[in-house]
């Protein structure tokens, strides 16, 4: 099975947290913080708003930053994905 966003949605993948702080203490499973930071899986249309087009500025395998508490989770084939607005990107990692 295959996810296809619609409009101007975009589906991320999580990349993995950290499991230890930068002065090495172990951090349990539920101490780590949810990543922000994905990696674009698929890209939607775009939509048209007032009439104009919004096009996307993502593209599929760039690494982006997203809002702490935005989107949607979904599982499907026993992986975690989160679809989300274009709009509640904040950057592209590079």
């Amino acid at each position: 099975m295959k996810l296809v966003p619609l409009g101007d949605r975009v589906v991320l993948k999580e990349l993995k947290a950290e499991e230890t702080t930068k002065s090495g203490i172990v951090l349990p499973g539920q101490a780590q913080e949810k990543p922000q930071q994905a990696e674009v899986i698929a890209v939607g249309p775009g939509k048209v708003e007032d009439g104009k087009e919004v096009k996307m500025e993502v593209a599929v395998g760039d690494q982006v930053i997203y809002s702490k508490y935005s989107g949607t989770d979904v599982k499907l084939d026993g992986e975690t994905y989160i679809i989300v607005k274009q709009d509640d990107i904040l950057a592209v990692v590079k």
